[in-house]
């Protein structure tokens, strides 16, 4: 009997893991190609423009190279950019542990057996929905964000004036706020509550069995469970106030864009500036919140 040789057929052959990467990259390319295309394209032209004085005529945009003449302009020679900017800041630190602790409060009480649980849920969820456009700045010019008067009482004047400077105005933020804050606490709800039900309840039963409280049992278990879902929700509320359309600084740099002594170039500097702070206030919070690597839990 003669041993036949048996080439293999030629041809091009993707492992299973290939297939499977080609599958997930298939299906995120249309949120690269408009991240290319709506995201990273304007940042690119706006950061050249920020360089510029860009000037809109008839006949197209006519730049003048300035070098970073809008950077000097908005950190130096324009104290209502900075002071817009540190309110910015102070009222997004000020605003983000207000929402976690809400968020988190809430999603334990959802999380309980009761009745009409999905009718609380969708309670919790609708200012979501209605906190855009139109809708918001219509509530704001109509004081219904706020509690009315309360940064006027004659307590909470006084004080308001025993504080030092620099916690008289968060202060007087949160009370005149407090309702706006909180209404960004919706999505921040539901990924809690998503994170608690991922819990093993078998962990709370062995507790319980060697004697630990139900208190013992949310600090011990529950909230380190929650750590990296807390470093997701402050990540997600400082995004959401920082692009919310009432905010200050956002308001202050569309104006300028059409100013005479602003312009498309200046307000491309500012918008920079701006971007530069919010990835402080991340780093700052992903330093604060992430889980450290030596503990184990």
């Amino acid at each position: 009997m003669k041993a036949t040789n048996r080439t293999p057929k030629k041809g091009f052959h993707l492992t299973l893991r290939a297939r499977e990467n080609l599958y997930g990259y298939a299906f995120v390319m249309i949120w690269i190609v408009g991240f290319v295309i709506f995201t990273l394209v304007p940042l690119v032209q706006t950061f050249q423009f920020s360089l510029n004085k860009v000037t809109v005529t008839a006949t197209g945009i006519e730049m003048v190279p300035v070098q970073w003449a809008n950077y000097s302009r908005a950190l130096f020679t324009d104290p209502t950019f900075v002071s817009l900017l540190i309110e910015y800041a102070i009222e997004t630190l000020v605003s983000v542990p207000i929402v976690i602790i809400f968020s988190m409060i809430i999603a334990l009480f959802l999380n309980l057996k009761f009745k009409l649980k999905g009718f609380f849920r969708t309670i919790f969820f609708l200012p979501v929905v209605i906190t855009s456009g139109p809708v918001i700045q219509e509530l704001v010019a109509q004081g219904t964000t706020s509690v009315p008067g309360i940064a006027d009482s004659t307590g909470i004047t006084v004080v308001l004036a025993q504080l030092p400077s620099y916690l008289r105005g968060p202060v007087e933020y949160l009370l005149t706020s407090f309702i706006l804050i909180l209404w960004f606490s919706g999505v921040q709800i539901l990924i809690y509550l998503s994170s608690l039900q991922k819990i093993d309840q078998s962990i709370y039963e062995a507790a319980a069995i060697d004697g630990a409280s139900a208190w013992e049992s949310f600090w011990k278990i529950t909230l380190p469970s929650l750590s990296t879902t807390t470093l997701i929700n402050a990540i997600y509320t400082i995004i959401t106030l920082s692009h919310f359309s009432e905010n200050k600084v956002i308001k202050y740099i569309y104006n300028q864009t059409y100013a005479v002594q602003g312009g498309f170039g200046y307000a491309g500097a500012m918008s920079y500036l701006f971007f530069l702070v919010l990835l402080l206030l991340l780093g700052i919070t992903a330093l604060v919140l992430s889980p450290r690597s030596g503990k184990k839990r």
